[in-house]
């Protein structure tokens, strides 16, 4: 068997915190596809997963697959990926179009996205922190915000935040779609005005000093919302039926990296250095506190946290309200929580 730093760092951390070298290596492995949405801190449970070793400690073979926005669903729903991790707004409009699939777990718990304006932009909008959500919205009437995805939790949280404001997010603010690390060059180069995704890129505008922090989910600035089903596993429910051991398997090593990050955020921040390797360390670990903190310690979906997420999609615009789901029935389940 080839070794990979992966394998060896992971098993040395998994010894390290006392969780000895994983047995499950010697049943049969299962192979598993991942489609995961973008390259975020948002998904550190599966950064953490397969650079700590859970994977392997619960006998899994994980490939990662990058698929920005709903094009990962999409992937699970056309049978190219087994799981994603997906948003609550996400995951329920899918279904709200007859494209249903089975959530078996929750890694986070609140919105992780955050919108930031270019410095020279939220100073001439004389913003003020005691401002709320919805008089802030009202400022980026013509403003044009970079996005990631579309249809997306980021583009969602854009929408909402204008929408809070009294304006028509559709034609009131630009939208300039693009990945994450993108983002600060057209902002620095001032062909965005500000730009909404997750940390650390966020958090980087921010400490560089180009941009000024706008509007914050992560940081509270819509408490309505809580709690929010922001880290959805996601899979086919005819997946888990075929085969219980590939979920529960999967559910066990997002388990075991929730429980390393909130017991031993050191180590798991030491893991997340290695991924994220070109990123000023100090920058890293400001955004790894936030992030951090706020990974859920039970992972069991909530049903709350599913009726906020229809909320956003509805008040954002991206759902219509009479397509509201009538139950939640049958989208999730907690089986595989222990």
């Amino acid at each position: 068997m080839r070794l990979t730093w992966r394998s060896v760092v992971g098993a040395a951390v998994l010894c390290g915190l006392g969780i000895g070298v994983p047995v499950a290596w010697a049943q049969q492995p299962i192979d598993v596809v991942i489609a995961l949405p973008s390259s975020t801190l948002t998904f550190s449970s599966a950064f953490i997963a397969e650079d700590g070793g859970f994977y392997k400690k619960e006998g899994l073979n994980v490939s990662h697959r990058s698929l920005v926005g709903v094009a990962s669903v999409n992937a699970v729903i056309a049978g190219s990926a087994d799981f994603t991790i997906g948003t609550g707004p996400v995951f329920l409009r899918a279904a709200a179009q007859g494209q249903r699939l089975l959530a078996i777990a929750n890694l986070l718990d609140k919105p992780m996205v955050e919108m930031v304006l270019r410095k020279d932009v939220y100073e001439a909008l004389k913003v003020d922190d005691k401002m709320s959500l919805a008089e802030r919205g009202k400022l980026l009437k013509g403003k044009t915000i970079a996005i990631q995805g579309v249809g997306s939790i980021v583009h969602a949280w854009e929408r909402l935040v204008a929408a809070r404001g009294g304006l028509d997010p559709e034609n009131d603010v630009r939208i300039a779609p693009m990945e994450p690390q993108s983002m600060l060059a057209a902002l620095e180069t001032k062909q965005v005005d500000g730009y909404t995704t997750s940390m650390p890129f966020t958090t980087q505008a921010v400490l560089r000093g180009s941009a000024m922090m706008f509007a914050s989910a992560a940081r509270g600035d819509a408490p309505d919302l809580l709690p929010f089903a922001y880290d959805l596993v996601e899979t086919k429910a005819e997946t888990c039926q075929a085969n219980r051991e590939k979920c529960a398997r999967v559910v066990r090593a997002f388990a075991g990296a929730n429980k390393m990050i909130h017991d031993h955020p050191d180590e798991a921040l030491a893991l997340m250095r290695y991924r994220f390797k070109e990123m000023d360390p100090a920058l890293l670990e400001a955004a790894w506190k936030v992030v951090s903190q706020a990974m859920a310690t039970d992972l069991s979906v909530p049903v709350s946290g599913l009726a906020n997420s229809e909320k956003v999609s509805i008040e954002a615009k991206l759902l219509d309200p009479k397509d509201k789901l009538a139950s939640y029935d049958g989208l999730w389940t907690n089986d595989f929580i222990h």
